[in-house]
């Protein structure tokens, strides 16, 4: 997977994000990502080779492991990380949108499209690419849903963590009695405390991205707030205003 690609697509659009959602972005790929591929994968390199059970029963070992361990928690939390970045997306992609329309009405007012050879148009456009929109309208409502998806597909695998290994202790010992084994057999885990503690911290990150997720849609909503209410009072000035020159006028 090509985290750095990743990476840059994310950069692109949190430039039009808030205080909170640069934070994010920092949080994700520092304690998540380079956590995840610097030490994690190391640590669960050994995940099925060192899964041992007492017992010789040809097949029965690898029936215990699918178990017990039915997704790795490396691939789950990959697919964590991409389900959780891909609503950042659709910023990017409105972003676009939006430098391409005024781009088109820019050329459509010169004239000339297709051609700039005006300087000033030049520059323009550089600007155009290089602009931060403001989060109001319809990038706002963007924004707002992919701050939402984020929380629910943050939410949806650390349930499933929860649930698929009953917890986020790895336990020393696990036994199983399914086919092809004999009986009732014993299998050990390697490391399982380090396992524990890398598996407590990587849901810790994600509790302190959702955290921050739920910040920033806060603030967006308080924002929109305000903003509605200092237009209504603005509005409900100038018809004061408006009035009394009427008022004026008439007397």
């Amino acid at each position: 997977m090509s985290w750095p690609a990743l990476y840059t697509q994310l950069v692109g659009a949190n430039r039009h994000s808030t205080s909170l959602g640069k934070i994010w972005l920092s949080v994700l790929f520092i304690f998540r990502v380079l956590v995840l591929v610097v030490a994690a994968e190391s640590v669960w390199g050994d995940e099925q080779s060192d899964f041992v059970c007492n017992t010789l029963q040809p097949g029965c070992e690898n029936v215990c492991y699918d178990q017990f361990f039915p997704v790795s928690h490396i691939r789950l939390w990959c697919l964590q990380l991409v389900f959780v970045s891909t609503p950042t997306l659709l910023v990017a992609m409105y972003v676009s949108y939006r430098n391409h329309k005024d781009k088109k009405r820019l050329l459509q007012t010169s004239g000339r499209a297709g051609f700039l050879g005006n300087k000033g148009q030049e520059e323009e456009l550089e600007t155009l690419k290089k602009r931060r929109l403001p989060i109001a309208g319809a990038l706002w409502w963007t924004y707002a849903c992919s701050l939402v998806f984020r929380l629910l597909f943050e939410g949806g695998f650390m349930y499933t963590l929860y649930v698929v290994y009953d917890g986020f202790q790895m336990p020393r010992l696990v036994q199983c009695d399914q086919w092809p084994c004999p009986n009732l057999v014993d299998c050990f885990i390697s490391r399982p405390t380090e396992k524990t503690v890398f598996t407590v911290f990587m849901a810790t990150a994600s509790s302190i991205c959702m955290v921050l997720n739920m910040a920033e849609l806060a603030y967006l909503v308080a924002k929109a707030v305000t903003r509605a209410l200092c237009g209504q009072r603005e509005r409900k000035t100038s018809r004061d205003r408006m009035h009394n020159q009427k008022s004026l006028i008439s007397t």
